[in-house]
C-alpha cells in the first residue's frame, strides 16, 4: 500500500481509534487567557486526493464495425417479425435513427427488465445505463452502510468530545474568549442534540441558542437569520433527502452534518469588506471561535486518551473519498497558521492582541478562497454587475467550516455559468435559466446540459442555444474557459475521489464517435440518447452525495431472400473508453474502501463482480469495434446479462435498486426555487445493429430516463415524494430534446 492514504492510516493508527472517550484540557497550563496555546499537529498534512487508487485502464481500438446506411431499409432487418409490437410512429424513428425509445417505463428495476428481455428470446442490447445504475447502487449502498456503522457513531462521539471540551474552555476563560467558547459550546451542542435528540445541552447555553437553531432546522422553511452566527442561512437545506430518509439515525446524521458542513466561522467583518456578512466584532469573535476549535482538535493527547483530531481526520477523509475535498478552510489550516503567527510558546492573550490577531487573519485570508458560494448570508449584489463580484462574494464567505461540504466539478461549473459570473439576458422569451430579478433578467439557474457541454458535448451546447439558455453576456467566454480548464485535466486529477471519477466516466459516454463506429451511433439522435443517459446517471450521483456536495447559489437484401443468418445473442454498446473508466473507478473504490478499513460486509464480492463484468464489456466492445466475431463466453455475457447484473447486486437493500431518485442541485434565492434533477423509470429501447457479416438485427435494452424541473425550495423533494409526483397527473415531462428519440 502506498500513496496519501497509507500516510493517513499510519496517523490514524497512532492517533485515534473508533472508541474515542471524553476529552479534557491538556496537562500543564490551564486553558486560561494567559495560558499557552498547545498544538500537536500531525507529521503529515491532509492528503489532497486519492489518485494513487485510480489506475487508468487502456482502451485502444481502431473502430471498424460493418454498418448499414440510414435511413434503415426495414427489409434488411433479419428478425423484424419478432418486433411487431413496435408501433408505426416508433418504427419511423427506428428506421430514421437506427434506434428508438419505446413508451414511458413502468419499472424502476433495470435488472428485472433485462430478465424479461432474456425470457422473450429477443437479442439483448447491453447498455451503459445498466452499468451506471449498477455502480450507483454500489456507491450509494456502500456509503449508506459506512455511515450507519461507522460515521454516525464517530460523529456523535466527536460532537460529545468537543461539546465537553468547549464547556471546559468556557469555564476557564474570561472576556471575549469566554464568549467565543460559549458559542462553540452551543455550536457543538446543536450537532449533538441533532444526532441524539435525548441529549440535553449544558446549562451555560441557557440563552436558548441551541433550541432556536434546532427549531429553524426542524422547520426547514428557508432563509432566516441564524441566532448563533447572525447571518442568513437557508434552513430548507436541512430537510433529509436522498438515502437519508430511510431511517431515523440517517435523518439525524443528515441534519447534523449539514450543520457542520454549511455553517461557517467567517474571517471578514465590515471593517475590511463592505460586502461582509457580519460586523467586525462578530468576525473577530468567529475567528476566535475557529482558533479555539483548532486548539481543541490539535491539543496534545493524554497518554490514556486519543486526540479528537484523528476522529475529525477520519470522518473528513472517508467522506472525501466518496464526495471530494473541501474548498473551505479546515481546522488543520487554522492550527498551522496559529502556530506560525504565535510561535511555539504563544499564549491566548498574545493571540488576542490586535497586532497578532490581524496577522493571523491576514495569513488565513491569503489561503485559497472557496470556489463555490453556498448561499451563506443571502448576499445581495448592487449594480454595476460584474464577474469580479463573485470573487468578492467568495472572499467574504471565507472562513472555517468544521466539516465543510465539498467542492465538486459540476457545482463549480454551475457557479461559473450563473449570475454574476455571466451577464444579463440578451435574448428573447423566457428560457429555463432566466429569472427576473430586481436587477433585471439574470441566469440564476444552470442546466444539466451545461455540465455536459463543459465536458465537451457540442450537442448539449446546441440544445442550450436552441432554448435561449446561452443568451447571456460572457456566457460563451465562460463556457470556453471551462472547457479548456476541464479538458486539460489529466486522468489522475479526475481520479482524486469517486465523485470526480464518476464525472470523468460520463465524459467518455458523451464523446462524438468517429468513423468506424455504427452509423446510428454517429447521429445527432444518438448523441441525444447518450446525453439522456449521462444526465440520468449524473442525477443519481447528485442524489447519492446530496449531503456532501456543496450546492451553488446565484450563483441489408437483394431480390431473393437471403439465407438465414446465424442467431445473435445481442450486442454490447461499443464504448471501450467508457467501460475502461468505469473499471478504473470501481477498482479505486474497492482499494480505497479496503485501505480505509470501511469495507462493509458483502461489498467486496459485489465490487469484484462489477469489475469483472466491466472488463468483459470492454473486451466485447473492442472485439465488436474491430469487426471480430464474439466467442462463446462473450455471447453468454450478453445473453444472460441480467444474471451478471444481479450477481453484483446480491443482498442489496431493495430500496436502493430503484432508478427513481431525485436531487436538488442549485437554489435561486430570488424566486425561492430549487433546481431538481431526477432519474425516472426504466425505459426500453430497440436498436438495429449489424454483426461482422453485415446482418442487421434488432435488439432490446434498458435505458434510464431523465427529468429537470424547478421546485419550491421550502418543498425540496425526497425520493418518496418524487415517486408520488412521477406517478401523478402533474408529473414533469422529459426535456423537449428527448422527443426526437421517442422520449414522450
Amino acid at each position: 500500500m502506498s500513496g496519501p492514504l497509507h500516510v493517513f492510516l499510519a496517523v490514524v493508527v497512532v492517533c485515534v481509534c473508533l472508541g474515542i472517550t471524553g476529552c479534557r484540557a491538556a496537562e500543564g497550563d490551564p486553558a486560561t487567557n494567559t495560558g499557552q496555546i498547545k498544538l500537536a499537529l500531525p507529521a503529515t498534512p491532509l492528503p489532497e486526493g486519492f489518485s494513487s487508487y485510480y489506475h487508468p485502464v487502456a482502451a485502444e481500438v481502431t473502430p471498424n464495425i460493418p454498418g448499414y446506411a440510414l435511413p434503415l431499409d426495414w427489409g434488411q432487418v433479419t428478425n423484424a417479425e419478432r418486433f411487431t409490437y413496435v408501433k408505426d410512429a416508433q418504427r419511423d424513428l427506428l428506421t430514421r435513427n437506427g434506434f428508438v425509445l419505446l413508451g414511458a417505463g413502468r419499472s424502476d428495476d433495470i435488472a428485472d427488465l433485462y430478465d424479461s428481455i432474456e425470457e422473450s428470446g429477443d437479442p439483448v442490447w447491453v447498455t451503459p445505463d445498466a452499468v451506471l445504475h449498477s455502480f450507483h447502487i454500489q456507491f450509494n449502498e456502500t456509503l449508506k452502510t459506512v455511515e450507519e456503522t461507522q460515521l454516525i457513531p464517530l460523529a456523535l462521539r466527536l460532537s460529545e468530545q468537543l461539546q465537553q471540551a468547549s464547556e471546559a474552555q468556557y469555564n476557564s476563560f474570561d472576556g471575549e474568549l469566554r464568549e467565543a467558547a460559549r458559542r462553540n459550546l452551543a455550536f457543538f451542542s446543536v450537532a449533538r442534540q441533532l444526532l441524539d435528540p435525548k441529549a440535553s445541552p449544558p446549562g451555560v447555553a441557557g440563552d436558548n441558542l441551541v433550541q432556536q437553531e434546532i427549531g429553524l432546522i426542524e422547520a426547514h422553511a428557508g432563509f432566516a437569520a441564524s441566532p448563533l452566527f447572525t447571518y442568513q442561512e437557508d434552513y430548507s437545506q436541512y430537510l433529509p433527502r436522498g438515502h437519508y430518509t430511510r431511517s431515523e439515525p440517517l435523518k439525524a446524521y443528515f441534519k447534523a452534518m449539514m450543520w457542520y458542513g454549511r455553517m461557517g466561522l467567517l474571517l471578514k467583518g465590515k471593517d475590511i469588506s463592505g460586502n461582509a456578512l457580519v460586523t467586525a466584532e462578530e468576525a473577530r469573535r468567529q475567528t476566535l471561535q475557529a482558533a479555539l476549535i483548532a486548539s481543541l482538535l490539535y491539543a496534545p493527547a493524554q497518554a490514556e486518551q486519543e486526540s479528537p483530531a484523528g476522529a475529525w481526520r477520519r470522518l473528513y477523509l472517508v467522506t472525501a473519498f466518496f464526495a471530494g475535498f473541501a474548498d473551505d478552510l479546515t481546522p488543520y489550516q487554522y492550527a498551522e497558521q496559529i502556530r506560525e503567527v504565535c510561535g511555539a510558546a504563544g499564549t491566548w492573550a498574545k493571540l488576542a492582541e490586535p497586532e497578532t490577531f490581524v496577522a493571523l487573519r491576514e495569513a488565513l485570508a491569503a489561503l485559497p478562497k472557496p470556489k463555490i458560494y453556498s448561499g451563506a448570508g443571502r448576499v445581495v449584489l448592487m449594480p454595476p454587475f460584474s464577474p469580479e463580484q463573485l470573487d468578492e462574494t467568495l472572499a467574504d464567505t471565507q472562513g472555517l467550516r468544521f466539516m465543510s461540504q465539498r467542492y465538486t466539478p459540476d457545482s463549480y461549473m454551475f457557479q461559473q455559468l450563473i449570475f454574476p459570473a455571466v451577464g444579463p439576458f440578451t435574448g428573447q422569451g423566457e428560457p429555463f435559466t432566466m429569472v427576473m430579478t430586481p436587477g433585471g433578467p439574470q441566469r440564476n439557474f444552470a442546466r444539466g446540459l451545461d455540465v455536459m457541454a463543459v465536458l465537451g458535448s457540442d450537442r448539449a451546447l446546441q440544445h442550450l442555444q436552441d432554448g435561449g439558455d446561452t443568451a447571456y453576456g460572457k456566457y460563451d467566454t465562460q463556457m470556453a474557459a471551462l472547457r479548456k480548464q476541464f479538458g486539460d485535466l489529466p486522468a489522475n486529477e479526475w481520479g482524486r475521489d469517486l465523485y470526480a471519477g464518476w464525472i470523468y466516466s460520463l465524459e467518455a459516454l458523451i464523446q462524438a464517435r468517429p468513423e468506424g463506429y455504427p452509423n446510428f451511433m454517429r447521429t445527432a439522435a444518438w448523441e441525444d440518447r447518450q446525453l439522456q443517459v449521462a444526465l440520468a446517471s449524473w442525477a443519481q450521483l447528485r442524489h447519492d452525495t446530496i449531503l456532501y456536495a456543496k450546492q451553488p447559489y446565484p450563483p441489408v437484401a437483394g431480390s431473393a431472400p437471403p439465407p438465414p443468418p446465424p442467431k445473435s445473442a445481442g450486442f454490447v454498446e461499443p464504448l471501450p473508453e467508457f467501460y475502461a473508466r468505469m473499471l478504473a473507478l470501481t477498482n479505486a473504490m474497492r482499494d480505497g474502501l479496503r485501505d480505509l478499513g470501511i469495507m462493509p460486509s458483502g461489498t467486496l464480492p459485489r465490487l469484484q463482480s462489477l469489475a469483472s463484468l466491466l472488463q468483459a464489456l470492454q473486451d466485447i466492445s473492442v472485439a465488436e469495434l474491430s469487426g471480430q466475431a464474439l466467442n462463446e463466453g462473450q455471447e453468454e455475457v450478453i445473453k444472460y446479462f441480467h444474471a451478471y447484473l444481479n450477481e453484483g447486486l446480491h443482498d442489496t437493500d431493495p430500496e436502493g435498486l430503484k432508478t427513481t431518485v431525485v436531487a436538488d442541485v442549485l437554489t435561486d434565492p430570488v424566486g425561492m426555487l430549487a433546481l431538481e434533477e431526477g432519474s425516472g423509470n426504466v425505459r426500453q429501447m430497440v436498436v438495429a445493429y449489424s454483426d461482422p457479416a453485415g446482418n442487421v438485427f434488432l435488439a432490446r435494452g434498458a435505458t434510464l430516463s431523465y427529468y429537470e424541473f424547478k421546485q419550491p425550495m421550502a418543498d425540496r423533494l425526497t425520493d418518496e415524494a418524487w415517486r408520488t409526483l412521477l406517478a401523478g397527473a402533474d408529473a414533469p415531462k422529459p426535456p423537449e430534446w428527448v422527443e426526437g428519440i421517442g422520449g414522450k
